[in-house]
């Protein structure tokens, strides 16, 4: 069901210490970890997804409860993602970003953003090459 969980940190030194130190009791495997950016990945042993992700709020205001997390859920198509975003719109829902590719996060990545009727952020994702 989920595809990634991003949560945002005000101090992100000291959350890579406190979550990396947690994940190595509970056998929870680095995936990624970019100081520069700054931003670092874990995910269960052996498997791509689900992942978590610690990062500064991506719009670059300070982190707030609320500000930054997102729920990501998995789409097995683009089609799928386009669908989902236009069903939350039709239903309430408020755009945070429309339906395309995010080749920054990787080359595959078309996702689409949107908050529910309560201001939740929540994504719809699909990491396969364009549908056939």
């Amino acid at each position: 069901m989920f595809s990634h969980i991003f949560v945002s940190v005000s101090d992100f030194d000291r959350a890579l210490h406190f979550y990396s130190a947690m994940f190595d009791i509970l056998g929870i495997e680095s995936r990624f970890c970019e100081k520069d950016r700054p931003w670092a990945g874990w995910q269960s042993h052996g498997q791509q997804r689900p992942y978590f992700v610690i990062c500064r709020p991506y719009n670059g205001q300070p982190h707030a409860p609320g500000n930054g997390q997102m729920i990501a859920f998995m789409a097995d198509s683009r089609e799928a993602v386009r669908r989902a975003h236009r069903t939350a719109l039709e239903n309430g829902g408020t755009c945070e970003g429309p339906p395309g590719l995010r080749p920054e996060y990787h080359a595959h990545y078309y996702g689409a953003y949107f908050r529910d009727p309560d201001g939740n952020k929540l994504c719809v994702a699909c990491h396969s090459p364009a549908d056939t």
